[in-house]
């Protein structure tokens, strides 16, 4: 490992976010959504993992939906023989989460992705299933050692006062939502929640998904004066202003190499108070209560 590799690993290493059960993870994981559809990238999209997880970034997130299931195989290709350096994330869709169904969603899984236990099982969003049901799901594969952790994603502030009012509901380690510069509308009322409540938030889409909004983002003048002030590019000033605080883990996605050490250098940027006041006002948070931003 050079010298540069080697900084810039120290420099995700240094940012973590604090789960309920105390376990450190890394505030810069990876993500794997539209991963593994294509055979022509398939191993380079496994060295891309790889290469994540050698710079620190050891939680990966995935899903039973990605691919069919072929997000999760590219994941366990990924990690074999590193299992034990990663902290794993996957989810179950709505209508697998019901009492017959969510063990076996689990353990396909499981299959899929080379391994005996999840870090961490989500609900990939809330379906025709109460949520007391899933609970109980979630705390059988518990009991049962096939997940170590659960959790939600696609929550709104009402479904995480639901959920946390079921028996055993405070044992929701994260929801996960969609959450970046352009995308703020957790702050009005979700994360203050989740932060009185000691959930953290896992962001997925931390550079907003394709698009205009994309490229608004990635061509406004502030933040292109940021990313040229402090020599990086400017989705990367979107990435380290995700992770601005030790209450958010960003999951973003990357398919090359030179990607995802170009994430991992986010890690070592910082703002200052003037400049978040700048970014502030030109992408302002809500001032009053807005839909869940889901995609």
């Amino acid at each position: 490992m050079n010298r540069s590799f080697q900084q810039i690993r120290e420099q995700v290493l240094n940012r973590t976010v604090l789960l309920p059960d105390g376990t450190k993870v890394p505030a810069l994981g990876q993500g794997t959504w539209y991963m593994g559809e294509n055979p022509n990238t398939w191993q380079e999209e496994v060295q891309t993992l790889r290469t994540g997880i050698e710079l620190g970034m050891t939680l990966i997130d995935t899903a039973e939906m990605y691919g069919d299931g072929n997000a999760e195989r590219l994941v366990g290709e990924a990690i074999r023989g590193k299992r034990d350096d990663v902290f794993l994330v996957s989810k179950v869709y709505p209508h697998n989460a019901g009492r017959n169904r969510i063990k076996q969603a689990c353990e396909n899984s499981l299959k899929r992705l080379g391994t005996d236990y999840l870090d961490l099982y989500l609900l990939h969003w809330r379906g025709m299933v109460p949520l007391a049901v899933v609970i109980e799901g979630m705390e059988q594969l518990k009991e049962e050692g096939k997940i170590l952790r659960w959790g939600v994603s696609n929550l709104d502030t009402d479904d995480m006062i639901e959920l946390v009012n079921c028996p055993d509901g405070r044992n929701c380690t994260v929801n996960q939502v969609l959450y970046h510069l352009g995308s703020r509308g957790i702050e009005y009322d979700l994360l203050p929640w989740q932060r009185d409540n000691h959930i953290p938030v896992m962001a997925y889409s931390p550079l907003a998904q394709g698009g205009t909004l994309r490229h608004h983002l990635l061509t406004h003048p502030i933040i292109k004066d940021l990313a040229e002030k402090k020599e990086v590019e400017p989705y990367q000033i979107l990435l380290a202003w995700c992770i601005r605080t030790n209450e958010i883990i960003a999951i973003p996605k990357a398919s090359k190499v030179e990607h995802v050490i170009a994430n991992a250098k986010a890690a070592s940027v910082q703002f200052t108070d003037k400049e978040l006041e700048k970014l502030n006002h030109a992408f302002p948070a809500p001032d009053r209560k807005v839909p869940l931003d889901i995609i």
